[in-house]
């Protein structure tokens, strides 16, 4: 098709906004290739969240780059956006706002289409923030998203939906499950590749648990090198010419202390020694399934998948839709009139990983699993899609053939209501979800889940337990844990017992109401029975 399209309309309101498109001069900008970041052990607090500014806007073809090359589609848009914005009446524009809903979303698939490519800055940005008129924008708007941090360097699984996508066309992460069932063909290459996804996910499973065996190793290593310093610090006597005196009952003490240290270091030498053959064992069968695969013809190697990609901005926009909520405003162009407040308020890179470390500072365990009776530190990965959603949502809590050590899936909000709340809401429902799939068909009558469940049955609650649950989690994390008593008293007792906050926050409750001081006592009661 040709690449003109007739802007005869300006869509352009005021002389010193960017000049109307007329699609007539057509160049490309190339960027570089993001590079891999390096996961951090936790989160650390970003101080700085932003850079210099990036001139995305003295681009005066902007919205032409945008629609060039997207097909019909794009035709299509910019006519209904032309009449979206000349509409008179409220009744107009609520019709042509309603039809350019999901126009947008097939030229969002059709950009999605080319994220193997080097893509240009603007198709980029209207995948990562929804921008596609800079007329929609302010002054100050356009300056903002142009100090926005580019690149990760969080080291923390955190994506704009640009990034993502261009990670799932290359197979670095697996495409988004749904509730869709694929067309099946090649059944034996395809089930050769399901097993060998499942035999991959066993290799990053152990090595996590490899990790974390050697980070215990090295803490009884160092209690060992303590002990044996204290056995090392005996007294001279002065009438034996300074020669030193035997070990005092203390440091005697100490002799089966070292003994037991000695006797857990070598089990967990043994069970290391394990471990590392149990890796090479799954790496071996990972090798076996491969070569198969690839003697069948599947590939699975770095590939580019562009089918992937437009098929998982179908499920982005799902996420999209689960954020903003029946109520809530649906449109997914960024517009001045719908957001008015500053950086400080948007779900960028930095600010959410800020906000995830308050949350886990308060909820310790919520990324910890447990695998081969040992826990790890997973976090999910986090997209930050491009909306006016009030409520993160956890899309996944793991993958399907990796529940063990898989990141699951998390996305928020850009352009929340409150950014706190849209990211507690998020971990909420992933607290909830990997609670359910612990418990299994089991989940109404144990745990964190069970428990809940049985309280909220007997107070006869309407609606969806899993959203009283988020709620009632919002509410633990933004208010119980400065005193504020809002939760009913049953609920506190669940969630001190199963998602605990952290003993410094616990010694400060204690001083703030009776309350809390009975649940602290509570835990002395556990703690000392066989039960806890």
């Amino acid at each position: 098709m040709s690449s003109t399209f007739d802007t005869s309309e300006n869509l352009f309101v005021s002389e010193d906004e960017i000049a109307a498109p007329d699609f007539n001069n057509l160049f490309d900008e190339d960027e570089p290739e993001p590079s891999e970041p390096k996961e951090a052990e936790a989160f650390v607090k970003i101080e700085t969240i932003t850079e210099a500014i990036k001139p995305y806007f003295t681009n005066a073809n902007f919205y032409q780059d945008v629609l060039t090359g997207e097909g019909e589609v794009a035709k299509r848009l910019h006519a209904t956006l032309a009449q979206f914005l000349k509409a008179k009446n409220a009744e107009d524009r609520s019709l042509f706002r309603q039809r350019l809903i999901p126009i947008y979303w097939e030229v969002a698939k059709s950009i999605a289409g080319k994220t193997a490519a080097d893509m240009p800055v603007p198709k980029r940005l209207l995948l990562r923030f929804g921008i596609l008129l800079p007329t929609l924008l302010d002054k100050q708007q356009r300056r903002m998203f142009g100090e926005i941090i580019e690149h990760n360097t969080t080291g923390q699984p955190l994506y704009y939906v640009d990034e993502w996508l261009h990670m799932v066309a290359h197979g670095r992460v697996s495409a988004s499950s749904t509730d869709e069932t694929k067309p099946a063909k090649g059944a034996q290459s395809s089930k050769v590749k399901l097993q060998l996804e499942s035999a991959r996910g066993k290799v990053d499973a152990q090595m996590e648990l490899i990790k974390t065996q050697n980070r215990e190793m090295s803490e009884v290593e160092n209690s060992i090198v303590q002990l044996v310093k204290e056995l090392n610090t005996r007294d001279p006597r002065a009438d034996v010419d300074n020669e030193r005196r035997p070990h005092s009952d203390t440091q005697r003490g100490l002799f089966s202390d070292i003994n037991s240290e000695l006797r857990r270091l070598s089990n967990m030498s043994r069970n290391l020694t394990q471990a590392f053959h149990d890796l090479q064992k799954y790496r071996d069968t990972a090798g076996q399934l491969r070569a198969e695969a690839e003697r069948l013809g599947e590939e699975v190697g770095e590939t580019v998948d562009l089918a992937a990609a437009v098929a998982e901005m179908g499920t982005i926009r799902q996420m999209v839709k689960l954020a903003v909520g029946r109520q809530g405003n649906h449109f997914p162009i960024f517009s001045q009139q719908y957001y008015r407040g500053g950086l400080i308020g948007v779900a960028v890179r930095e600010n959410v990983n800020n906000t995830l470390a308050e949350v886990e500072r308060l909820d310790p365990s919520v990324f910890l699993r447990t695998f081969k009776q040992k826990q790890t530190r997973i976090v999910p990965n986090v997209i930050l899609v491009p909306c006016y959603g009030e409520t993160g949502i956890c899309w996944e809590p793991f993958e399907r053939f990796n529940r063990a050590t898989s990141r699951g899936r998390l996305a928020i909000p850009l352009y929340p209501k409150d950014l706190r709340i849209a990211v507690i809401t998020a971990v909420g429902d992933l607290r909830w979800q990997v609670a359910k799939e612990k418990a299994a068909h089991y989940w109404m009558e144990e745990g964190l889940t069970g428990w809940y469940y049985q309280w909220f049955s007997e107070e006869k609650l309407k609606g969806d337990v899993k959203d009283k649950f988020i709620e009632d989690y919002v509410l633990w994390i933004s208010k119980e844990s400065e005193g504020q008593q809002k939760l009913e008293r049953p609920v506190r007792d669940i969630f001190w017992r199963y998602i605990p906050f952290p003993q410094d926050v616990k010694d400060e409750l204690k001083n703030r109401g009776f309350v809390y001081a009975d649940l602290v006592k509570k835990d002395a009661n556990r703690a000392m029975s066989d039960g806890y």
